[in-house]
C-alpha cells in the first residue's frame, strides 16, 4: 500500500513525469497535492496499471485532488534544453500553476533541478511508494497518451495511437519510410543503428 505523504500535516505536491524516452511528442508533467484523508486502493504507479484504470483514477484525481496541473514541454525545448532537464522543468512549471502553494515537494527519481523556492526531496520509485506521486504519474501519462492520439490523426503513418512515440520497430520502419515531423525530437536518434551482423 502506498503513503499518504512523507511527513504528515505537511502539504506535499507530488511531481511525476512522463514520455522521457519516446523519439516524438513532448514529455509531460504533473504535480498532485491530495487531500489528508484521500485514500485509494488501486492507486499506483501508472506503469503497473491498465489503460481502463489509468482513465478511470485521472477522472477521480482531477475531481478529488486539492490541487492538480499538468505542463507540457514540447520536442524543440526538449531539444533545446536536453531531455533531462526539460522533464525537470515541465514539472517547475506544473507545480507553479498549482492552485495552492505547496511547502513541499516529492519529486519521482534521482535529479531534479529546482525552479522554485519549494524545499523538495527525490524519490527513486516514488510512484510506487508514494500516493501523490502515483497520482502525478497517472496525469501525466494519461495527459500525454491524449496528446499523442491526438498527433496520430494528423500523423498516422507513426502508430502513435499505440506506440504514444516509443522506439518500436514499427516507429523506426515508419521514419526510414516516411522522414521525420516537426513532432520528432531531433536530438534523439531516430534511425535504428545497424549491428554488426546486418549488411
Amino acid at each position: 500500500m502506498l503513503a499518504p505523504y512523507l511527513i504528515a500535516g505537511r502539504r506535499e505536491a507530488g511531481c511525476d513525469e512522463a514520455g522521457r524516452g519516446p523519439l516524438a511528442g513532448p514529455v509531460v508533467a504533473a504535480a498532485v497535492i491530495l487531500p489528508a484523508d484521500y485514500h485509494n486502493e488501486l492507486l499506483n504507479d501508472s506503469k503497473q496499471l491498465t489503460e481502463r484504470q489509468r482513465d478511470r483514477l485521472r477522472t477521480e484525481i482531477e475531481r478529488e485532488a486539492a490541487a492538480w496541473a499538468v505542463a507540457v514541454v514540447e520536442p524543440e525545448e526538449i531539444d533545446r534544453l536536453n531531455i533531462l532537464h526539460a522533464s525537470t522543468h515541465a514539472m517547475c512549471v506544473a507545480v507553479q500553476q498549482l492552485a495552492m502553494k505547496p511547502d513541499f515537494l516529492l519529486i519521482d527519481g534521482n535529479r531534479f533541478y529546482n525552479e522554485t523556492d519549494i524545499p523538495y526531496q527525490c524519490i527513486v520509485k516514488g510512484d510506487a511508494k508514494y500516493m501523490s506521486i502515483a497520482a502525478a504519474s497517472i496525469l501525466a501519462k494519461t495527459h500525454r497518451d491524449e496528446i499523442m492520439c491526438q498527433l496520430h490523426q494528423q500523423y498516422p503513418l507513426y502508430g502513435w495511437d499505440h506506440n504514444k512515440g516509443y522506439p518500436t520497430a514499427e516507429h523506426y520502419q515508419a521514419i526510414e519510410q516516411h522522414g521525420v515531423t516537426p513532432h520528432h525530437r531531433r536530438s534523439f536518434n531516430l534511425y535504428r543503428q545497424k549491428t554488426l551482423f546486418e549488411n
